[in-house]
């Protein structure tokens, strides 16, 4: 029989945290040490990041407050990466959003979930001979060590349909992100039109690293119509993009589970 993994849950960044652990160091103090770490890890972040809080370093750079010198070096290195995937998508990524008046307004959200929680795995990383799996308001990155050990099996909300499953991904060692508006509503944009993107319910990204499965989630469902054939030019990208009407598009192989394709 598999081992029971051991769950950690808390609330982080205004998302919910859980944490699933197998092996040596499952359910002891050095679990838990690392377990604080993630947490601690998180709210640094958020204190640096959070556009809700306006003295955040974040908020202080996009009112011109600061410089990006005078901000930690974690500041520049997500500028650096929403600036790098706004190339790659053709402009349809941005860490930049209009404000009331039209003048762009400093948004790194795109980039920082994925990034702050592949960060905080670190802590766990060093964990000997432990498996981990751990969501950052259900985008995930996964470690298997032990070679016999069962896959973790990520499930895939249906966007249209809450509570159904539209796919399984079975990930060993790696990430995945999903895209979409069905939770937090309609607050994606193509940043090429400042409009909603059109006709793509959500898109979710199976990749090596956190950071750059829920920049390209983000990315792909920015370019509405356009999501699945962009996502299939992304090295080492499987994924899944559904529909508005329903059906849904795998794209790459083998990452994840494929219902009816449009």
């Amino acid at each position: 029989m598999a081992e029971r993994p051991s769950r950690y849950v808390d609330h982080v960044m205004g998302m919910p945290i859980s944490l699933a652990l197998r092996g040596r160091h499952a359910a002891d103090e050095e679990a838990r040490a690392a377990w604080g770490e993630v947490r601690a890890s998180l709210r640094a972040c958020d204190r640096i990041f959070s556009t809700y809080r306006p003295d955040s370093y974040v908020s202080r750079l996009g009112r011109g407050e600061l410089w990006l010198a005078d901000c930690p070096p974690e500041v520049a290195e997500v500028v650096a990466l929403g600036e790098a995937a706004e190339r790659e998508s053709g402009g349809a990524f941005s860490i930049r959003r209009p404000g009331p008046d039209g003048t762009p307004v400093l948004d790194p959200n795109g980039v920082v979930k994925g990034w702050a929680a592949e960060r905080a795995a670190r802590a766990l990383r060093l964990l000997d001979a432990t498996d981990f799996c751990l969501s950052a308001g259900g985008d995930l990155v996964c470690r298997t060590l032990d070679p016999d050990a069962p896959p973790w099996r990520i499930g895939v909300e249906h966007p249209c349909e809450t509570g159904r499953l539209v796919a399984v991904v079975p990930v060993s060692t790696g990430a995945v992100a999903t895209s979409g508006t069905a939770h937090r509503g309609q607050h994606l944009i193509d940043a090429r039109t400042g409009l909603r993107p059109a006709g793509v319910a959500s898109v979710t990204v199976v990749a090596a690293s956190l950071t750059w499965a829920d920049i390209d989630a983000t990315a792909a469902y920015a370019r509405g119509g356009d999501a699945a054939r962009w996502l299939g030019t992304r090295p080492g990208r499987t994924g899944l993009v559904v529909w508005t009407d329903g059906s849904a598009t795998p794209v790459g192989g083998g990452g994840t589970a494929a219902p009816s394709g449009r």
